[in-house]
């Protein structure tokens, strides 16, 4: 298995677990498979980590803590420089094993392999630029002087869909401010983040700085991380209901967690809108990671005035897209990662269109093995249709049609979740208006990408807690402390 894993990506790729700087199998020496999502058959067998597994790897972490903590800023920041280097030569190989345990196109997984360095490119410069700060009480009793330690052992939770970059995004700042951490992938694309673990520890991250459980039971594991008095962090991403779960656990021990959740981003395009921009847009919010992001759009709001030319040519656009192994060079749109998120997706669609919803395009499995689902456009969905509470996570885009720019604010803000929204419009002060009514933490503004290293990237509501990227994500993983002098 291995030794094809090797020929298919041009990895060494390990899959025991990493703790204390050792590769091993864990306790109880099991093992579970990887799928290819697009063949539906196994890429590898990694170590399936224990209860006992998560609580060593905290140990390792906790031992490590003293000596990385007291690490000079610079060399820290150097090793994560170096990281950056190292998956920046290997980006083909790291964008070929996502593909592989993903499913999503190499097109996408390039993209997101260059994505995933940067983070430790940009937390390598932050890690010198911890500041404090020194002033005079108003009082004139005292000096205050303030500085950000680094908080502590941090269990870092990443989901499937972007395995490395939702590593990176993590672990980078986590280093940067001094922090040791236990990475916990998903259980669907351990792979990934055991590639990045070991670059981590060819940088020069010394042992015990990073350890990765790779485990099926998630829930066990993770609990009883959180139940270690020596774990001070909980970042999370994935959904809101774990998300929910995961913050009853961590108060148990009163842990500071930073969350990125779910969403239900609308999408919305006014009548002077450029239409030939917001069908390009719309593509890369909708279809990138084939749908499977929580960034997604997920509601498309579209004026009554410019609704037929929108749905016409966005469709048209949709089924053109090559539907494929993510491996092969051609294909634009892969398969989703398993079954159980195709099928739901599928009974999203049938229920809308049993609700009224016209099927523009698309709306089939494909007739081939793997967990394809065809590119997929409804129009006329009502305003208050099933489809637009559902986070969809695939490459479904259902369309509203309206008159009024009080109901698209209205109807987009109808939600519990308030991550990002998108806007397109030719008016400026109509767009920044909007901008600031919607409920979320992230706008696209004639734009439908809005990540970046540099800027700080979360939600409001029930889409999270915190931000990651920018000097707001290495902030997350500090404690700020006051000394009160005087002289």
């Amino acid at each position: 298995m291995a030794a094809d894993l090797t020929a298919l990506t041009g990895l060494d790729v390990p899959t025991g677990l990493l703790i204390g700087g050792e590769w091993g199998a864990g306790q109880g020496g099991g093992t579970f498979p990887v799928l290819d999502p697009a063949t539906e058959e196994p890429l590898a067998e990694v170590a399936d980590g224990s209860v006992g597994d998560a609580l060593d790897a905290v140990g390792a972490a906790h031992a490590a803590l003293p000596g990385w903590a007291a690490t000079p800023p610079r060399q820290r920041g150097e090793i994560l420089r170096k990281a950056f280097e190292l998956m920046t030569q290997r980006a083909e190989s790291i964008a070929r094993l996502m593909s592989a345990e993903n499913g999503k196109s190499l097109r996408d997984a390039r993209g997101e392999a260059a994505y995933a360095a940067e983070f430790f490119r940009w937390y390598a410069e932050e890690a010198v630029r911890i500041e404090g700060t020194f002033m005079r009480a108003p009082s004139g009793a005292n000096r205050i002087l303030t500085l950000h330690q680094p908080i502590g052992v941090s269990v870092l939770v990443t989901p499937w869909n972007f395995p490395a970059a939702m590593a990176t995004r993590k672990i980078g700042p986590a280093l940067a401010a001094g922090c040791t951490v236990v990475l916990k992938p998903a259980g669907e694309t351990p792979l990934t983040a055991l590639a990045i673990a070991g670059i981590l520890a060819e940088a020069g991250a010394p042992d015990g700085v990073i350890n990765v459980l790779t485990s099926r039971k998630s829930g066990a594991t993770v609990s009883a991380m959180l139940h270690d008095p020596r774990v001070r962090k909980l970042s999370f991403t994935g959904s809101t209901e774990v998300g929910r779960i995961l913050l009853r656990e961590a108060a148990d021990n009163v842990i500071s967690c930073s969350m990125e959740l779910g969403g239900n981003a609308p999408f919305i395009i006014f009548d002077d809108a450029d239409i030939p921009a917001a069908v390009e847009g719309a593509l890369i919010a909708k279809m990138r990671n084939g749908g499977e992001a929580c960034t997604a759009a997920n509601r498309f709001y579209v004026h009554e005035a410019v609704a037929d030319e929108f749905t016409k040519t966005f469709a048209a656009r949709l089924a053109a897209l090559k539907v494929g192994p993510g491996l092969d060079e051609d294909t634009e749109l892969g398969p989703l990662v398993n079954e159980d998120t195709r099928s739901k997706v599928a009974e999203l669609v049938d229920g809308a269109t049993s609700g009224g919803a016209t099927l523009v395009t698309g709306g089939r499995k494909p007739d081939r093995r793997g967990f394809f689902y065809e590119p997929t456009l409804l129009d006329g969905v009502p305003a208050q249709a099933a489809i637009l509470d559902t986070e969809i996570f695939g490459p479904v885009a259902p369309v509203v049609r309206f008159t009024d720019e009080a109901d698209a604010i209205r109807w987009a803000n109808a939600t519990e979740f308030g991550l990002v929204s998108y806007v397109y419009t030719r008016d400026l002060r109509r767009g920044l208006r909007v901008s600031e009514a919607l409920e979320a933490g992230m706008i696209g503004l004639n734009r439908g990408l809005v990540s970046d290293p540099a800027a700080p990237f979360g939600g409001v509501k029930q889409s999270g807690i915190g931000r990651e990227g920018a000097h707001d994500g290495l902030l997350e993983f500090t404690e700020t402390k006051y000394i009160a002098t005087d002289w």
